[in-house]
């Protein structure tokens, strides 16, 4: 089968398209015939050597896949045979043509819903869903949603927006901004532009915002600490797209009466997958819309990781075995 196997860690191009033999379905697993594979943030940073990736290289690269069980290994529950799934897999294995995982570890796609966009709203959707689960917003909540036009970030907008509360978001563009708007975000700002901490302040006239959704980390938060709701504001860190968590301080914090809840790690994940099949069923009664930027051949793995890399995209881009 082809597949996309990563040599060492690096650049895109360590994301080599090769022949190599498909797996077959151990006691308890599913072998999926993938359709649409999602190129996720989090995977660049593996491939880059940020983070360890979790097998000896070289390996078959990816986390998820979408497509069509075709065989079951010993044990399988009968009727999974045929079904569409979101495969997760341990971290290597979805490039490809073949996926072999657990049963436990696919998501059924409700009917309705097409592969694509599935595929597209796996990850960000229950992402989204977790976050939201965990902030608690009150239905007149004012929220801060760092870069909107991600797939989390929009996941994100949608839900807070469709929940009463007022979103104002953050985006590098016009053209990002459009799409923060689209998906329900009553004001944006464009964090690439100097001095957007002021412009937040003018958007906010006096109010403040009540939850910070912090995916991009580093130090992007600091300037806003005195525009967070004093005493009950709350920020949710769980990305770092600047390439560093976020840079606060417990002084930074007590001060204002402020709360920090960190949204990663072990437990982290297991709270997100608990949340994937009601990201599939939102995303098929239409409470969610990812948008899709790019669908590209598999072999154009190492270009799809340039894209995300650049922040060209705006929406998801999935690779077509």
């Amino acid at each position: 089968m082809q597949a996309i196997v990563m040599t060492e860690t690096g650049a895109p191009e360590v994301l080599v398209p090769r022949d190599v033999p498909a797996p077959r379905p151990g006691d308890g697993q599913v072998l999926v015939r993938t359709e649409a594979i999602p190129v996720l943030y989090p995977e660049t940073l593996i491939r880059s050597g940020a983070f360890p990736f979790p097998a000896p290289l070289p390996a078959v690269f990816g986390f998820q896949a979408a497509g069509t069980i075709v065989e079951l290994g010993a044990g399988a529950e009968p009727a999974l045979l045929g079904a569409r799934v979101v495969a997760t897999t341990a971290g290597f294995g979805a490039y490809a043509e073949f996926v072999a995982t657990t049963a436990e570890s696919v998501t059924v796609i409700p009917d309705g819903l097409a592969t694509d966009f599935a595929a597209a709203t796996q990850m960000p959707g229950s992402v989204a869903q977790a976050l939201f689960a965990t902030a608690h917003l009150s239905p007149d909540a004012t929220v801060l949603v760092e870069a909107a036009a991600t797939g989390v970030g929009s996941c994100l907008t949608q839900l807070c927006a469709a929940a009463g509360a007022r979103v104002i978001a953050t985006a590098g563009g016009p053209a990002k901004a459009a799409l923060a708007r689209e998906h329900g975000a009553a004001e944006v700002v464009d964090h690439t532009a100097p001095g957007w901490a002021d412009q937040l302040r003018t958007v906010l006239a006096g109010t403040t915002a009540d939850v910070v959704f912090d995916s991009i980390g580093g130090d992007s938060v600091t300037p806003l600490l005195d525009l967070i709701t004093p005493r009950t504001g709350r920020i949710l860190s769980y990305g770092w797209l600047s390439g560093a968590p976020a840079q606060l301080t417990a002084v930074d914090l007590i001060l204002r009466g402020l709360t920090l809840t960190g949204c990663a790690g072990p437990a982290w994940l297991t709270e997100v997958a608990r949340h994937q099949g009601a990201a599939l069923a939102a995303a098929a009664q239409g409470r969610l819309n990812v948008a899709i930027d790019a669908v590209l051949p598999l072999s154009d793995a190492a270009t799809a990781h340039h894209a995300l890399e650049q922040r060209s995209a705006l929406g998801a881009i999935l690779l077509r075995p």
